[in-house]
């Protein structure tokens, strides 16, 4: 665990940590020290690294972020975890939430609280609403998971589905979502049904080719146990022991929504994703099967509703502010 000394001089303050595992400083720093960069822009701060002890100069508040961040980058890399510029931006950002703490504040020496392990990755949160998803991904029946792109409600979704089918706590995963926005109509694209609806699915096929080998991947779903599909072909079934999710569920209608919720069978956990702000089927939010279910639905036993926002946003932090300005206040 990182060690430290403070002093401080008029307006600024001076804070000196150091590290005991000085063979992981350079994957803490990062190449060329990005890692420092890249906190010192966020954060207003200066920070000066010698060896395996940095100080940190700037306002008392910056400093105390800077110190959680460099601790929570050490600790996940002690426990073997991988850390991208994604990450740390991920990290920078979650420091700013008061519900994170004993959470990126934790020993090197501690697993972390909340996680999902798949055959080629363990997901930790990257963001303050993560953490409440997480756990209910792992705990309710039918999530519904709300907010804008880049939050990670349906990689995450994919994930605890991964990882539930590598442990036997379902048989098969179902993964569907509207094909077309605008009425499905797959009939006036080329090919077979599998290539039809593929570009449509590509979000989905990500992130399994991320979570399971390729190789498996390709037999699970040539046996039936990964199966992807338009929500269109959800009709007239009962979906049993299985992990069920709805991506783009914006675009859906109420009798889609209701058609599709009603297909939950035994032993099964369904999320439904979606963002309710970019609706395109006709008629916008006020036709969304997904703000009609969400509307019926909230507060129902065994039913969670998780609502994501530009904070949540893990990739560039851009994309954060981009989604301020088409729905924030002034939009």
């Amino acid at each position: 665990m990182a060690k430290k000394a403070q002093a401080q001089a008029g307006d600024l303050s001076r804070l000196e940590m150091s590290f005991d595992k000085p063979h992981l400083i350079n994957a803490v720093f990062g190449e060329f020290d990005r890692n420092l960069v890249t906190i010192e822009n966020r954060l207003g701060v200066y920070i000066s690294a010698r060896g395996n002890r940095v100080q940190i100069e700037g306002e008392a508040g910056a400093i105390g972020r800077t110190r959680d961040v460099l601790n929570d980058i050490y600790s996940r890399i002690s426990r073997g975890q991988e850390m991208d510029s994604e990450a740390v931006q991920s990290i920078i950002a979650m420091t700013a939430e008061p519900t994170l703490e004993g959470i990126v504040r934790k020993d090197a020496t501690d697993a972390p609280g909340i996680m999902i392990r798949t055959r080629k990755k363990t997901l930790v949160p990257r963001s303050a609403t993560q953490i409440p998803y997480m756990e209910a991904l792992a705990r309710d029946d039918i999530i519904f998971a709300l907010g804008p792109a880049g939050t990670g409600k349906t990689y995450l979704a994919v994930a605890q589905a991964v990882a539930m089918l590598i442990t036997g706590a379902v048989q098969r995963l179902i993964l569907s979502r509207p094909a077309v926005e605008a009425g499905e109509r797959l009939g006036f694209l080329p090919g077979d049904m599998k290539e039809k609806v593929d570009p449509y699915l590509r979000p989905i096929y990500d992130a399994l080719y991320d979570c399971l080998p390729a190789e498996q991947v390709e037999r699970r779903m040539a046996s039936g146990e990964i199966e992807i599909a338009p929500i269109a072909f959800m009709r007239g079934r009962t979906l049993a022991d299985a992990f069920i999710i709805l991506d783009e569920a914006q675009n859906t209608t109420a009798a889609q929504m209701k058609m599709f919720l009603t297909r939950f069978g035994m032993n099964s956990r369904m999320v439904v994703c979606g963002d309710p702000h970019q609706v395109d089927i006709p008629g916008g939010e006020r036709m969304s099967g997904l703000n009609d279910a969400v509307q019926r639905l909230e507060g129902v036993d065994g039913i969670q509703t998780i609502r994501f926002n530009s904070s949540d946003v893990v990739r560039h932090p851009l994309v954060g502010r981009i989604v301020d300005a088409y729905e924030g206040p002034n939009a």
